[in-house]
């Protein structure tokens, strides 16, 4: 069944609800819809982005307090004058104002890693709750009354079926721009957020942007609902924006499945309902009142995060016989590709790099160059400090002392993101893939910045030519290294030898003229070996650089045009790959000594 039958079933249902339930029940789904845009916010900032909040409540308070306080002041200063009267103008405002506090948040909040960063969402999220409270233009705890009713071409939205649907038209249309905007190339880099932050900068990706950017959709999701909220009930007070609502809302988006988006809506409707009936029952059950529901939402946690980590859609998603992955790639025009320098050109130069760890000195006066068209080996012992150049070399780690140059531009201050825009790419040591993800779109990251068109058109599914032209050339390289018949299969069903071959593919698809490969050949097969040896060739004779740390010698040694031997962080040895291996120094590292 096509997922869009399903899906225009909703909303069908959607459509006849009013008239077949009661007039609780449609401000129950009327509660349930509300509920869902901020849910649907947290999908993509907790679930997917991997940012946890617990101030959702709070942007949800900033809608609504906006629209009522602009409504319903007798008398307004000269500045907020245009925004006045009208719930319109009300939704305009507090979008501004959502957006100005989240910004001002984000760049404070997001900062924070671990622990820290839920810690601060709780500190702002309980600060804005006590603001609301307290300020006297605001009602106090009393609150704001006498909001005006919506108005919407011309007919009032007085009661709460004819309100039902313009929440639930939000509702779509929140899922709508979520589900478009993960489906594309800024989707992806907000997708390596959680577990690929180190790898996403390494292939150019702007991650601070991205977490901000789904911090900022988050914000104003529960901004809209606010305002939703404020003139549906035609009454705002503190409550419904504290801490305990927060939590609620990732209750909702946990539980529904807190990586997929209509999970958001499921979730929502699932507690809802549950803390409706617990609300009637548990009093008569246990011959007390009290907010006894929570201890069971509490209880309810606990064992989803035991029984069901992912949640409730997927569990339902496997009785639902949705259509398989797309089995081609549709047809695009070829992206832009840079030219490589002439054969020869000095492209990466190393000057005594230093990298020290504390009082560890992992890289000592470090010196190597690597030149277009040619395959330059970095070989030593376990513990030489090889990766560790690797990553002083490409700016994931920051050399101590000491000058990185690539392409003659010093870039020993640069962070990876700016080297890789040079023309720099690279494998990691430890793969660095998304395993949930299909091999077609790891290896699509890597043309991450070879596209240009941002977060608004992704939203709007604005961006679709240069969609097909990334996926293409992702295509094309998944193809060029032997994994095209697991192209639509996810990257953690390969084996490590395959997801070292999906990462050369995911470095090519950055379009280098110096590729960076750790370790390469680990995992595979001698005539995987073989496979992957001719590509390299051929890459060099197309005048790509190539820097390679590999410990398979035979590997190196029939490979390589030139060869460093590092030991204990300093370079012992450097020439062709037959005066190395007859180096004494050499010989010692590896054998412990020389006859």
């Amino acid at each position: 069944m096509s997922p869009r039958l399903l899906i225009a079933g909703f909303v069908l249902l959607l459509l006849v609800a009013p008239h077949l339930v009661s007039e609780f029940h449609v401000t129950l789904l009327n509660y349930i819809g509300l509920y869902s845009i901020v849910a649907v916010g947290l999908v993509l900032l907790t679930g997917v982005g991997g940012l946890m909040s617990f101030g959702q409540a709070a942007f949800v308070g900033l809608g609504g307090y906006a629209t009522a306080y602009l409504t319903t002041a007798t008398s307004l200063p000269a500045w907020l004058a245009m925004f006045g009267g009208s719930p319109w103008m009300g939704l305009l405002a507090g979008i501004i104002l959502t957006a100005t506090v989240a910004l001002l948040l984000g760049l404070l909040t997001l900062r924070l890693s671990g622990h820290y960063l839920p810690l601060g969402t709780i500190a702002w999220s309980i600060s804005l709750y006590f603001l609301f409270g307290n300020l006297e233009f605001l009602g106090g705890h009393t609150g704001i009354a006498g909001i005006p009713a919506l108005d919407l071409f011309g007919l009032p939205l007085k009661d709460s079926r004819k309100f039902y649907y313009l929440i639930w038209v939000v509702v779509l249309l929140a899922v709508w721009l979520t589900i478009n905007l993960l489906d594309s190339r800024e989707g992806r880099a907000i997708r390596a957020l959680k577990g690929g932050a180190i790898m996403a900068e390494a292939m150019g990706v702007d991650t601070a942007r991205s977490k901000l950017v789904i911090f900022l959709i988050a914000a104003l999701f529960g901004c809209i609902s606010g305002w939703l909220y404020a003139h549906l009930q035609r009454f705002v007070n503190p409550t419904p924006f504290s801490l305990n609502m927060s939590i609620e809302y990732l209750f909702m988006a946990v539980l529904g499945g807190a990586a997929h988006v209509w999970g958001a809506v499921l979730g929502a409707g699932v507690i809802t309902v549950l803390k409706q009936w617990l609300q009637d029952w548990l009093p008569k059950l246990l011959g007390a009142s009290g907010n006894f529901e929570m201890i069971v939402f509490g209880l309810l946690m606990i064992f989803v995060l035991q029984r069901a980590r992912d949640g409730l859609w997927p569990i339902l998603a496997r009785w639902v016989p949705w259509q398989g992955a797309q089995r081609r790639v549709a047809e695009a025009a070829a992206l832009p590709r840079k030219s490589l320098p002439e054969a020869g050109t000095v492209l990466l130069e190393a000057r005594n790099v230093v990298k020290r760890f504390g009082g560890l000195v992992a890289n000592n006066n470090m010196n190597l160059s690597v030149r277009a068209g040619e395959i330059m080996a970095l070989i030593g012992p376990n513990g030489a400090g090889k990766s560790t150049m690797f990553n002083c070399v490409s700016g994931v780690d920051r050399a101590t002392d000491g000058e990185v140059l690539f392409c003659g531009r010093a870039v020993t201050r640069l962070d990876s993101r700016e080297i890789a825009r040079l023309g720099m790419s690279r494998t990691f040591q430890h793969v660095r893939l998304l395993p949930t993800m299909s091999v077609l779109e790891n290896a699509a990251i890597g043309a991450h910045m070879r596209g240009s068109k941002g977060v608004i058109q992704a939203l709007l599914h604005l961006e679709r030519t240069e969609e097909r032209q990334l996926l293409v050339e992702a295509a094309r390289q998944v193809e060029r290294v032997g994994l095209g018949g697991s192209m639509f299969e996810a990257a953690g069903s390969l084996a490590l030898g395959q997801q070292r071959t999906l990462e050369i593919a995911r470095a090519l698809c950055a379009d280098p003229c110096l590729l960076l490969l750790d370790e390469p050949a680990a995992g595979l097969r001698y005539m995987e070996k073989q496979a992957l040896a001719e590509l390299l060739r051929k890459l060099r004779g197309e005048g790509m650089g190539i820097l390679l740390v590999e410990h398979d010698m035979d590997f190196v040694m029939g490979l390589a045009d030139r060869v460093v031997v590092m030991e204990f962080g300093e370079k012992i040895a450097e020439g062709l790959p037959e005066e190395v291996q007859r180096n004494p120094a050499v010989i010692e590292a590896y054998l412990g000594g020389v006859e």
